[in-house]
């Protein structure tokens, strides 16, 4: 990297951590794409490149999968109507209905238990939780591949944990069969430049790398910290916001604050996963 690039990292890291005392990272230009992430909920009314959908597809399917078993799935949804459907499923989100796709990630173990059946293999094993955490954690490898590859190519992207809030309602509308479960969704398109994405701070690094052991006294030292670089980027938006230590706790204080997710395990089990 040039001189330039080098000082564009600088800026990017400035930007993530909130502060100008950066710390320094190894200087590439994939690093540097990674750390201009942003989520975009605001699209323009443009189609995606042709084979967009399939460059970023491949790139999810070279994340790395549990034992090659490859327990996730993805539904690609461009039709209007869907859409706004999908988006009164997970809370009226707009972008939802503004980019030109929605792609839902999945927990997919009914592909494998029919791959069983015509080996005429008992598939019991996939009635365990570790199971179903494993399509969890295959889609969301996936996906954070596709984001990737979607943002190299100029576009933007935002995860829809919406998706949660309805599953059943989600599921019929794509026609999941049992074993099939929307873990989230993702927007992509072309960014509108008139209403801009910020790149949001997260929490020092020392807040969240522990050396050999952890350490949860470190872990909660830098939080006011935290809380201080988190209201000048909210001033900066204009945006009217709590302390972030008390918008989290607020976030996770009882169920009331879950958008229907605390009956989750009830549904997933309805939905074909025992969670032994």
């Amino acid at each position: 990297m040039d001189a330039g690039d080098a000082a564009s990292l600088e800026k990017l890291l400035s930007e993530r951590y909130g502060r100008k005392d950066a710390l320094n990272v190894i200087e590439d230009a994939a690093i540097g794409n990674l750390l201009s992430h942003r989520s975009v909920r605001a699209y323009l009314d443009k189609p995606l490149p042709e084979f967009t959908l399939e460059t970023m597809i491949a790139a999810a399917q070279s994340a790395s999968t549990s034992s090659n078993l490859q327990t996730w799935s993805a539904v690609a949804v461009t039709d209007v109507t869907r859409k706004a459907a999908l988006s009164a499923l997970a809370g009226n989100q707009r972008a939802i209905i503004e980019a030109p796709v929605q792609i839902i990630w999945l927990v997919d173990l009914a592909r494998l238990r029919a791959v069983c059946a015509k080996q005429d293999i008992q598939s019991d094993g996939l009635d365990y939780f570790e199971l179903f955490l494993m399509g969890c954690i295959d889609a969301a490898l996936a996906a954070q591949n596709a984001a990737v590859a979607a943002e190299a190519m100029g576009l933007g992207v935002v995860f829809i944990g919406g998706m949660r809030n309805s599953p059943l309602g989600v599921a019929r509308l794509l026609e999941l069969p049992s074993g099939v479960f929307a873990v989230f969704g993702m927007c992509v398109g072309y960014p509108d430049e008139t209403r801009p994405a910020a790149i949001k701070p997260r929490l020092s690094q020392d807040t969240v790398l522990f050396r050999e052991t952890y350490s949860l006294e470190k872990a909660i030292s830098r939080i006011d910290d935290y809380d201080a670089v988190m209201a000048e980027f909210y001033n900066s938006q204009q945006m009217k916001r709590p302390p972030w230590s008390e918008h989290s706790g607020k976030r996770v204080s009882g169920s009331s604050h879950l958008s229907g997710r605390d009956k989750l395990k009830s549904v997933v089990k309805e939905m074909g996963f025992l969670l032994k």
